[in-house]
């Protein structure tokens, strides 16, 4: 696997896809910075070898120009966190890009325009991307986030670079990281997937069943599993289409010898609502009306143990609504378990958008060993699927 560490950039001009799709207020303010800062250490190692950087990113999904998604309203907040003056050109193909990257001398840093006001990236055009070739001498990819995208600055330009191309920093730190839970020795490995619904997660169940010792499976999805069982789960969140299935996965886990643990009491509401009346339930015995929406202080309980237990830890998806204060207590009670695991010796990897934002806003980002920067990456990496951006490079 090549990295930016097999390359001295002295002189070079370093064409970059950073995942700088960032959220920005009324007011073009960046609100969220931690993608610039996640690029920061890839670009800084180009920079103090002598080399120049030009950054290629998306913003939104804009239909054609739309100035709202202009990458002009970033460049303040990357100067400020890479800590180098930054230019910007409003394209990222044709004569005014290609003469601004002609131009820039070792140490500087240059944004292009949105790729995405171009229809042909996210076509995976193959001229467009030989247009993007043109302003480069190495071939970056550090964008973990758009990996899984055949786009033609994730994955098509790099044909244009057959011995210059490399991953950044934070994208070979992504697949080692995701490596280290799917091709652990460090036993017992331990999967834990929340959120709504099995179906988004049925691919990477069956994908980790060979790789892990145990699986705590909570969130709404936890219901089907409880339903397919016999349980009365009131009005909670259910897949009835997916009953079977979680017969199926309960099967297979048992065959491979896979524990899996599902909660056993639920904070339960009488309405979707921060200030519905709540109670505790048994979660196989939950009343018409009521609906389960955060995992119960038994099941806290139990959660707790088996992290404890593990060496290993992959984390995706919350145990709850955490985005209502009723109901984030056992998605809390879970990152504090994974914290006290990680002080103690375990690798644990935090990956999907609900799990970020919750150990994001309940403080655990440093706590645990690697926070992805990847979404739907990262699940698709989980599902076992090569992500085309990351074979582009190991080709």
């Amino acid at each position: 696997m090549k990295t930016i560490k097999d390359f001295n950039f002295k002189n070079q001009k370093a064409l970059i896809r950073v995942d700088f799709n960032v959220p920005l207020d009324d007011n073009f303010n960046v609100t969220d910075a931690t993608r610039i800062s996640s690029a920061k250490p890839t670009l800084i190692k180009i920079l103090e070898d002598g080399g120049s950087c030009i950054l290629m990113s998306h913003l939104g999904r804009p239909k054609g120009v739309q100035d709202e998604f202009s990458l002009k309203h970033i460049v303040s907040k990357v100067e400020d966190i890479i800590g180098v003056e930054t230019k910007f050109v409003s394209n990222c193909v044709g004569a005014e890009a290609e003469e601004a990257a002609a131009n820039l001398k070792p140490g500087e840093l240059l944004i292009l325009e949105n790729l995405r006001f171009h229809e042909e990236e996210t076509k995976g055009d193959k001229d467009f991307a030989e247009k993007l070739s043109k302003l480069g001498d190495i071939y970056v990819n550090d964008a973990f986030g758009t990996a899984h995208r055949a786009h033609a600055s994730t994955t098509v330009v790099a044909q244009f670079f057959p011995e210059k191309k490399c991953f950044g920093h934070l994208l070979a730190q992504e697949i080692e990281s995701i490596d280290k839970v799917l091709k652990s020795d460090d036993r017992p490995v331990l999967a834990i997937l929340g959120g709504a619904k099995v179906s988004s997660k049925i691919t990477v169940i069956e994908n980790i069943l060979d790789k892990v010792d145990d699986i705590i499976i909570g969130g709404g999805m936890a219901f089907t599993f409880v339903k397919a069982q016999g349980g009365t789960i009131g009005d909670s969140l259910v897949e009835d289409d997916k009953l079977e299935m979680a017969l199926d996965i309960l099967k297979q886990a048992k065959a491979k010898n896979v524990n899996i643990h599902l909660p056993v009491d639920s904070i339960i509401a009488d309405a979707f609502s921060n200030t519905a009346n709540t109670k505790t339930s048994d979660i196989t015995a939950i009343p018409e009306g009521w609906m389960g929406l955060d995992a119960g202080p038994e099941s806290r309980k139990q959660f707790h143990n088996v992290v404890m237990n593990s060496k290993t830890i992959l984390w995706n998806g919350p145990l709850g609504v955490f985005e209502m204060e009723s109901f984030a207590n056992g998605t809390i009670a879970l990152g504090n378990s994974i914290a006290e695991a990680t002080k103690n010796g375990a690798f644990s990897l935090v990956g999907g958008g609900d799990s970020v934002a919750a150990v994001k806003q309940f403080g655990f980002a440093n706590k645990v060993s690697y926070v992805s920067t990847g979404g739907g990456a990262m699940l698709e990496s989980l599902e076992g699927k090569t992500l085309p951006g990351i074979a582009a490079i190991l080709d």
